[in-house]
């Protein structure tokens, strides 16, 4: 039975008649740029974050980039962040001209050290950047308490919708840092049918310059206050959007179910280390992740049996070329090189039936002999 990684078409398949009533609306009303249906999503999404302001953008890529644009980011700087994450979370940093500065992760979740954190910080850090890795949140509280009023940028592609529990409250992704940003790429848990990304914060300084920086640095039209960027948020994707925002929390919850299914499945297969969930922690699992031994064979065992896997990542930024010139070497950060040599992402998307759930776990069990 093939089960791929990732079955849009079965998703699209239950919000159909939603999604095609939301864009044939915005097809009639032939407004494509802004205006409602993006001021409809972004008071959805601020909602949904527990903040005031959300500010839409063309990508996630996109708000990475704007925010560090807002901190006034910019050459001379230093920004400290993980070499665990997508290339977005760093080039972004290269891209306004400053320097990433890449500390460890945690062997257990794959998010940022606090403590390479703090020992990372210099008079030249202008902002830190965790990421909220394969869905759940880093200890952004721990990371405020270290970063001696340094702002603090979450990346926060992988976790839209997700928790974690601050002193008795629960505070959601996005909520706690100076900005927090999203990704609405097609696989995320939130998804468009294109690129989208949205910033969140509860400065309203910020969220007003924001605006200006994603419509070409101006906040009226033909007169610029500085030099920013086109990156609107595309009205059709708002529109999608805020069709499937309504069912996140359900997909999400669906997703933590297969998650524990595939915990309690695997339990007995000492060749693999399934997904540790901090227990402050609501994860919405983006991807679900084990560590393998034989991990490249294992995925060749899935692939030949029609299982969809993915590696998420397979060489850390530190080691990228691109970033050689930074001078990190092998060994730099010495747990995330182990985490890329061993993780290995299996289909979690919540349309999974418990047929296919079986068939993953009957591949992954087969393999070792279990």
């Amino acid at each position: 039975m093939p089960v791929p990684l990732l079955d849009l078409r079965a998703q699209h398949a239950t919000i159909k008649d939603e999604v095609v009533k939301s864009v044939l609306e915005l097809v009639d009303s032939q407004l494509f740029i802004l205006g409602a249906p993006v001021e409809r999503l972004e008071k959805e999404v601020a909602e949904l974050s527990h903040t005031p302001y959300a500010v839409g953008c063309a990508s996630g890529t996109d708000a990475l980039l704007l925010a560090l644009r807002a901190l006034d980011v910019g050459p001379g700087d230093e920004v400290i962040t993980t070499p665990f994450t997508f290339f977005a979370t760093a080039g972004t940093i290269h891209n306004v001209g400053a320097t990433p500065v890449f500390v460890d992760v945690e062997p257990d979740t794959f998010n940022i050290s606090v403590d390479a954190i703090e020992r990372a910080i210099t008079a030249k850090t202008k902002a830190i950047v965790p990421v909220d890795l394969f869905g759940q949140m880093a200890p952004v509280e721990r990371i405020a308490a270290i970063a001696r009023g340094i702002p603090i940028v979450e990346d926060a592609a992988q976790s839209i919708g997700a928790s974690r529990m601050i002193d008795g409250v629960r505070r959601m992704a996005g909520e706690v840092p100076t900005i927090g940003t999203f990704s609405f790429f097609p696989s995320k848990n939130l998804g468009g049918y294109g690129d989208g990304g949205m910033m969140v914060t509860q400065d309203k300084g910020l969220a007003d310059r924001l605006r200006r920086l994603r419509m070409h640095g101006g906040s009226r039209q033909y007169f610029h206050d500085e030099v920013g960027y086109n990156s609107r948020l595309d009205a059709l994707q708002a529109a999608v959007l805020s069709a499937k925002l309504p069912h996140l929390a359900a997909w999400s919850a669906k997703r933590r179910t297969n998650a524990a299914y595939y915990n309690r499945a695997l339990a007995d297969v000492r060749q693999v280390v399934t997904p540790f969930v901090d227990p402050a922690n609501e994860s919405i699992f983006n991807q679900y992740t084990l560590r393998c031994e034989r991990r490249d064979e294992l995925q060749a065992h899935l692939k030949g049996r029609g299982i969809g896997t993915s590696i998420y990542y397979p060489l850390p930024l530190h080691l990228q070329p691109c970033f050689a010139y930074l001078g990190y070497r092998a060994g730099s950060c010495p747990e995330s090189e182990h985490a890329a040599q061993q993780v290995l992402s299996l289909p979690i998307y919540p349309e999974l039936t418990t047929a296919q759930l079986d068939e993953v776990v009957a591949g992954v069990r087969s393999f070792y002999g279990v």
